[in-house]
């Protein structure tokens, strides 16, 4: 082999070594699979969130026995949302995407068996919708629970975890700063496209029409 062939191969495997180290940066969980070209969709049929673009993390705590139930509630991680909550859900990703940010999906399309599970277990208003009052707003497909992420997939700290039943988790309690800015951030990029913050979890955002919509029937 010439010398220059050698220096070439040589150059080649800097190069190799050098991309392999920027692959390895980036955990596979920041690179969510799915929606390339963006959601398009009309009507108010349920429509799943892998189909948004840029895809959300989903981390949907249901779906394992990590939750303050302590049991799997849903069958699959599969979310959803009716169809122009979805698409504002999209548009609030494309907005966030532009600074470097994403969200989490905790959870979206409630069953109503669940609903009533949950206030079963915690009969509290402040936290969990009494199905018999108002049905519940998750399982109208209108509400969802969420989170701020970085392009490491990493989540920005907020003021609690998620299902924190304390004054802690409250949009307007007091806490420190840098986890009020970022749920600040949070709520002002939902309300934005037209989601509504729910005032005893900083989690929690309901589409601006959420009532005008029918509990989704089981199927």
């Amino acid at each position: 082999m010439t010398e220059s062939k050698r220096k070439s191969l040589k150059d080649v495997l800097i190069l190799l070594k050098v991309a392999a180290g920027f692959c390895l940066c980036i955990p596979l969980s920041a690179l969510p699979s799915g929606a390339e070209t963006p959601l398009t969709c009309s009507g108010l049929d349920l429509v799943s969130l892998n189909r948004v673009s840029p895809r959300p993390l989903f981390e949907i705590r249901y779906a394992s026995s990590n939750n303050f139930l302590g049991q799997t509630l849903y069958p699959k991680v599969d979310p959803q949302l009716r169809c122009p909550v979805a698409l504002a859900l999209q548009n609030v990703q494309q907005d966030l995407a532009k600074e470097g940010l994403g969200l989490k999906i905790w959870d979206a399309h409630r069953p109503l068996a669940v609903q009533q599970l949950m206030w079963d277990a915690i009969q509290d208003p402040r936290y969990v919708s009494d199905p018999s009052v108002n049905a519940g707003r998750h399982t109208r497909g209108a509400s969802v629970d969420v989170t701020l992420i970085n392009q490491q997939g990493n989540p920005l700290r907020m003021p609690t975890d998620y299902d924190d039943f304390s004054k802690s988790a409250h949009v307007d309690a007091d806490g420190v700063a840098d986890r009020a800015a970022n749920a600040q951030k949070l709520r002002r990029a939902m309300e934005r496209r037209g989601f509504r913050s729910f005032a005893t979890e900083w989690w929690h955002f309901d589409w601006h029409n959420w009532k005008s919509l029918p509990v989704i029937a089981p199927s």
